[in-house]
C-alpha cells in the first residue's frame, strides 16, 4: 500500500485491481454465467482489447482463473476464484445503490432485468 498515491488504505489497494470501469462488469458477467471471452465482451459492451486487459489484471490478482476448454485453436473460459466470489456482495451493493439512486423507477430495462435486486446476483454466484 505504501507505493499508492495519497492515503494508503485497503480501499485504494482494492481499486488498483477492480476500480477500472470494466473490471467489475467482467466479474458481473462471469457471475451471471458468461464464462467465455466473446460472451463477456457482449455482456459488458466493452471493446475486446479492454476486456482482454481486464481479464489479465483480474487473473494476475487472483480474482479469476483461466481454464482451457479447447486445444486447437486454444480457447479459454473464465471462472471466479474465492477472491472473485467474495466480490458478489460488492456487486449486490452496487446494484441496490444503483436502483435506489441512479436508475429511474420507470426505466423499462430496470423492470425487465432486475425485478428482485437484493438476491439476483447472490443466487447466481
Amino acid at each position: 500500500m505504501a507505493r499508492l498515491p495519497g492515503r494508503p488504505c485497503p480501499i485504494a489497494a482494492s481499486l488498483e485491481v477492480v476500480g477500472e470501469r470494466w473490471a467489475l462488469l467482467v466479474v458481473r458477467e462471469i457471475v451471471l454465467g458468461s464464462t467465455r471471452f466473446d460472451q463477456i465482451v457482449r455482456g459488458t459492451g466493452a471493446p475486446r482489447d479492454r476486456v482482454a486487459a481486464r481479464l489479465k489484471v483480474l487473473e494476475e490478482a487472483g480474482v479469476v482463473e483461466r481454464r482451457a476448454y479447447q486445444e486447437r485453436p486454444q480457447r479459454f473460459e473464465y471462472a471466479l476464484t474465492d477472491a472473485g466470489r467474495a466480490l458478489v456482495p460488492v456487486l449486490d451493493a452496487l446494484l441496490t445503490w444503483g436502483l435506489e439512486h441512479v436508475v429511474a423507477p420507470d426505466d423499462p430495462d430496470r423492470v425487465a432485468h432486475y425485478p428482485a435486486p437484493s438476491e439476483r446476483l447472490r443466487r447466481q454466484a
